[in-house]
């Protein structure tokens, strides 16, 4: 683990306020806004080529679904201990029960999870096969989707479920994976909140004025329109994206190059990646860096104080397979170990 010897300063300075920071994610209250997908994972023992195409039979072994996308930071808040409510749309359809139910036995407030019966509950089925005595690995992914945007009434009736739960709740996070919930009535009334954390991957200018921004290295690429490769276009970026969005703060996530924190007033903060050696998949990453540092600013940190504990989360689920989270233990424990480096 290489961190520099003036970031591993600024965290033992803070180590104290880390740590008390992560004691009071279980008094915050968050609504997320977002594209809610559910994840299949399908596995099964493959025993031949079928007589009918030249295509593999597998045995069907086991089915596990969890949240994804936008549901995915929902579940990532929730098994951190925060009080979440989530909005957004489903499908009349057995994967949107099912997400449901999961966000249910996790305590999560489900009211404005509104049926779509004109669209399909977003998902990802994986489909995975091993031979006897080998690895599983993934065959064929079929994703279940509509391209079409939610009927206008709709739009409206959960822009007016957002309003509605403003007042009782510390932060707004916007996951947006460009699945049609984050249209501009329901994104305009999500930014009636003070604290608005956004993680979109194209067209960041719609939610201008948020508190914080979080793409990652491609999306922020893709916002100021060249590549970010050098010291010199990082800064320029930060500039440029703050510039853009109207934001308080911005956070580039780098990889295993880290994160970026810019400041308004051309400051810029550099937080080296936690874990670089022990990364089996990035895959909902993002989320669980936005849930982290969502708590971290509800908790009364600062934007470097909770990017700090976004970074610890990531390094944590990225050392598991598929969507993944973590928890408050797993994060005070990496901390610890954190230090004695």
């Amino acid at each position: 683990m290489d961190l520099t010897s003036t970031f591993s300063s600024q965290l033992r300075a803070c180590t104290d306020n880390l740590f008390e920071r992560m004691d009071r994610f279980s008094q915050a209250r968050i609504l997320v806004v977002g594209d809610l997908t559910l994840d299949e994972f399908l596995t099964g023992q493959v025993e031949r080529i079928s007589r009918e195409a030249p295509v593999l039979i597998i045995r069907h072994e086991n089915t596990r679904q969890v949240p994804g996308g936008g549901a995915n930071a929902v579940y990532n808040l929730a098994k951190l201990g925060a009080q979440v409510k989530v909005a957004g749309f489903v499908g009349k359809d057995i994967q949107g029960g099912a997400l449901r139910d999961i966000f249910e036995a996790a305590g999560i407030d489900t009211q404005g999870m509104l049926i779509d019966a004109d669209r399909p509950t977003v998902t990802k089925t994986r489909i995975s096969g091993h031979a006897r005595q080998s690895v599983t690995q993934q065959i064929v992914r079929v994703d279940r989707k509509s391209d079409e945007l939610p009927d206008l009434d709709l739009q409206l009736q959960l822009a007016e479920y957002i309003r509605q739960q403003l007042p009782t709740v510390d932060a707004v996070v916007c996951s947006d994976y460009g699945d049609g919930v984050l249209t501009a009535p329901v994104i305009e009334a999500a930014l009636g909140h003070r604290q608005v954390i956004v993680d979109t991957q194209k067209d960041l200018q719609r939610f201008a004025g948020a508190t914080i921004f979080t793409p990652n290295l491609p999306e922020a690429e893709q916002a100021v329109g060249y590549g970010i490769n050098s010291d010199q276009t990082l800064s320029q970026a930060g500039k440029d994206l703050l510039k853009l969005t109207q934001a308080k703060q911005f956070l580039i996530t780098r990889g295993e190059e880290g994160m970026t924190l810019f400041e308004g007033a051309g400051v810029e903060h550099h937080i080296p990646a936690f874990n670089r050696t022990d990364v089996f998949d990035v895959t909902g990453a993002g989320d669980t860096v936005v849930a982290a540092l969502t708590l971290g600013l509800c908790a009364g940190g600062s934007f470097w104080e909770s990017a700090v504990l976004g970074n610890l989360a990531a390094s944590i689920v990225v050392r598991q397979f598929g969507t993944a989270t973590t928890t408050i233990e797993e994060m005070k424990e990496a901390l610890q170990l954190l230090l004695e480096v």
